[in-house]
């Protein structure tokens, strides 16, 4: 017999087991700025940070754009404010998107305005098309690399815009009039419909945005968004062709609202106001609502025809104009403490303040100024002591 030749075997190596769940923490920081400026759409906000991950490792595909997304759902429930909020996050300013109105486009001859003229028409120079290179760059930073492009209300669009939709989101390419080309492969593009919305508002008791969150137990809530989602997705498939929906990443539906996300949201409004005080305002103050000027401002600003955006409206109204009326007249100085309360016996809010230690202006003929006690002009000393309440305001 031969020699047997014996091997010394080394023993197998035990696997790594990986985690494909796992986060890098630029997405992860992403996910969770994004989701303290959305609230109730947790959906929306998980399929974003997830084709924004997709970027961040670099396997997004290079002859198409990074991502496309369609946001269906009720009017007022935040489709365009998740984009904004993702702009305001990447590149610091909410504004950083390249918005289209398909308000605007619902004829054809109106695609010039994203294309440009060929040439030979009269003027195909004077204007830059609002989808040119230069434009979706614009916005490029050294570390964020890439474009938000949002088609606001694609349901209203020519069908010319769909087909020229069908080019950017299949191959990531775009033919302008001069015959330029602009590369899409560095963009993510999202459309909001409100396809299905009147279908939307028979489901939901309360009204179109909104659930009803008294006495509601969850398993409702659940199939009341089941029923969204299903109506919304047969809207838009009814709507749209095939050839156009099957060029789509992902489809989200937008969950109805219910009365513990509007506090949540009428707390973000406060403090944008606050925000606006600060950075505009030539008298800069802080103001603090009570419990009981929250609830009355909610219970004004919630309309289930209009959705959230309502709920704005009623900050603007009850809020902001008070205040505003309140500077113009110079009853509030700098560094100044208003209250906002609620009058229970005549429904109003009412706002009344703390003295600044800083007086309004250093003595001279202004030590004195006018303010409204109920309807009586009075004159008042501009210094006052520290901690000395001030008059009670109402408005309506």
């Amino acid at each position: 017999m031969g020699a047997v030749l014996a091997f010394d075997r080394q023993p197998a190596a035990e696997p790594i087991f990986l985690d494909p769940e796992r986060k890098n923490p630029l997405a992860e920081r992403f996910e969770t700025m994004l989701s303290a400026r959305v609230v109730g759409q947790e959906r929306a906000v998980r399929q974003l940070t997830g084709i924004y991950q997709t970027f961040l490792a670099g396997l997004n595909a290079t002859n198409r754009p990074i991502g496309t997304m369609l946001f269906l759902g009720p009017t007022g429930c935040g489709k365009t404010r998740v984009v904004e909020a993702a702009a305001e996050i990447l590149f610091g300013d909410p504004n950083a998107v390249i918005k289209i109105d398909c308000a605007e486009f619902q004829h054809s001859h109106e695609i010039a305005k994203l294309l440009g003229s060929p040439p030979g028409y009269l003027g195909h120079r004077d204007t830059e098309p609002l989808l040119s290179q230069e434009n979706l760059n614009r916005f490029h930073t050294k570390d964020v690399q890439l474009s938000l492009v949002l088609f606001d209300e694609i349901e209203k669009a020519s069908d010319s815009l769909w087909n020229l939709l069908l080019g950017i989101l299949d191959k990531g390419t775009l033919t302008l009039g001069d015959n330029r080309h602009v590369d899409f492969s560095r963009t993510i593009v999202v459309m909001t419909s409100n396809l299905g919305a009147r279908e939307m508002s028979a489901l939901i008791s309360g009204g179109i945005g909104f659930s009803v969150a008294r006495n509601a137990k969850e398993p409702a809530e659940a199939d009341i968004d089941q029923k969204i989602y299903r109506t919304a997705i047969e809207a838009a498939r009814r709507k749209f062709r095939p050839e156009f929906m099957n060029r789509i990443d992902k489809v989200v539906v937008f969950r109805s609202l219910t009365q513990h996300h509007l506090r949540k949201i009428l707390d973000l409004e406060l403090a944008a106001v606050q925000e606006r005080i600060k950075r505009s305002a030539r008298t800069k103050f802080r103001f603090e609502c009570s419990d009981a000027a929250l609830e009355m401002i909610l219970a004004e600003g919630t309309d289930y025809n209009y959705g959230a955006r309502h709920l704005k409206r009623a900050v603007e109204r009850f809020v902001v104009f008070p205040l505003s009326n309140l500077l113009a007249t110079e009853q509030l100085c700098a560094h100044d403490q208003v209250t906002v309360g609620a009058d229970s016996n005549s429904g109003k809010l009412t706002f009344s303040k703390r003295r600044s230690e800083i007086p309004c202006k250093e003595g001279g003929e202004h030590d004195e100024r006018t303010i409204m006690i109920g309807n009586v002009q009075r004159l008042v000393p501009r210094k006052q002591s520290v901690g000395v309440e001030g008059p009670a305001i109402t408005t309506e």
